[in-house]
């Protein structure tokens, strides 16, 4: 029986426009493309079995390096499951490459799966209790956000970071780490070694936080509510937040972890704001040569609702129905975990068709850019703590 041409990623870091069969396009779609593209081949011979069988060999091999990264995880908790199960998976890519047959089951595991993780987030936003933060986090939250992009934008352009690696690295330390990369990654169409970098950089500054930050909070003299503000608005991931804050007292960590529930929901507008540019660049640039009345007709003809991803909005369903209290809070702690072993499964996906070789071809100006972003988002942090006398 013929098999399925063999999955080849992108050689840079830059998205590369697919070829039309399936088995080349991007690890990481659309997110409001179908699965199959009907224009594609199709990823198994008509006489074969279904997709959803056709995709069992390569779900169970993610499933399988997920859970042991799992169980390394338990070992090294600030490490988590979803960085350890994308580093498998690129080391077992680098020994041996996945053939066509695991392609459909890791492509499969590495969106759908990836944006199911995203909804599931949703279950730990209470609106409420965001609203009982206070309007004055606000600003500090917003502004270190705004700062946060805008630094990427900047350093990513004068750094030479391709623009997709910058976008990621961008979102992943001004929202909410490797959930912010999940949601943006299949919206822009990035390529998976740039996932892969994105992911890997935001976790070691993860760690440089939670050693560094509490020890700066104490020299400082902040207080319990001012250092949650801190931590929950200057640290990445979720879990790098509270254990940066649990370090520093009860009262500081439920503060921070409020913060950080609000700030993830920024993943909303950003991801709608990048679709939205996305859409525009793939219709092209509008004709120098064109009316402004005509080039605002091209907008309108964009469908919005096109642009609003389906994992978004299952997002904001969820977390008003936990709002609602509909949602008992003895499940709060097993969809977590959940959501964290989805995010693990998608990852060693990624991790598993990653070219490994393109991670060292990108060299260390990624790197450079997350450690300028570190900085910049921590001052800003306290800098707008200090201008609104949060401190």
């Amino acid at each position: 029986m013929a098999m399925a041409a063999p999955l080849h990623l992108p050689r840079h870091h830059v998205r590369q426009r697919p070829a039309p069969p399936a088995a080349s396009a991007p690890l990481v779609p659309a997110s409001s493309a179908p699965l199959v593209p009907a224009s594609s081949a199709p990823l198994v011979p008509a006489s074969s079995a279904p997709l959803v069988p056709a995709s069992a060999p390569g779900l169970a091999l993610a499933l399988a390096v997920a859970a042991a990264a799992t169980v390394a995880g338990q070992f090294v908790p600030l490490v988590g499951s979803a960085v350890p199960g994308a580093v498998i998976g690129a080391a077992i890519a680098l020994v041996v490459k996945p053939g066509a047959r695991l392609a459909p089951g890791l492509r499969w595991a590495s969106t759908f799966v990836l944006q199911c993780s995203v909804v599931l987030l949703g279950a730990q936003l209470s609106l409420g209790e965001a609203a009982r933060v206070g309007v004055s986090s606000l600003p500090v939250m917003l502004g270190t956000l705004a700062v946060c992009l805008g630094a990427a934008w900047l350093y990513g352009r004068l750094l030479g970071v391709p623009r997709d690696l910058r976008t990621l690295i961008g979102v992943g330390t001004g929202i909410c780490g490797g959930s912010a990369i999940a949601a943006a990654s299949p919206v822009i169409e990035a390529a998976s070694a740039d996932v892969a970098y994105a992911i890997s950089t935001i976790f070691l500054f993860n760690i440089a936080a939670v050693l560094a930050f509490p020890l700066l909070g104490h020299a400082l003299g902040l207080g319990q509510q001012s250092f949650g503000l801190f931590a929950g608005t200057a640290v990445n991931d979720t879990s790098s937040v509270v254990a940066t804050a649990t370090s520093y007292g009860a009262a500081a960590t439920s503060h921070a972890v409020v913060v950080k529930l609000v700030r993830t929901l920024m993943i909303i507008p950003v991801c709608l704001g990048l679709s939205a540019l996305t859409a525009r660049r793939q219709r092209g640039p509008a004709s120098t040569t064109a009316s402004q009345a005509s080039q605002a007709s091209q907008v309108k003809k964009v469908n919005p609702v096109k642009l609003v991803p389906w994992f978004l909005i299952g997002f904001v369903a969820v977390a008003g129905v936990n709002s609602a209290g509909l949602i008992p809070a003895s499940a709060h702690g097993p969809l977590q975990h959940l959501s964290v072993f989805l995010v693990a499964v998608a990852l060693s996906a990624i991790g598993l068709s990653t070219d490994v070789a393109a991670l060292r071809r990108a060299g260390a100006r990624p790197l450079l850019l997350g450690a300028l972003l570190w900085v910049t988002v921590a001052a800003a942090s306290l800098g707008l703590q200090a201008l609104t006398g949060s401190l």
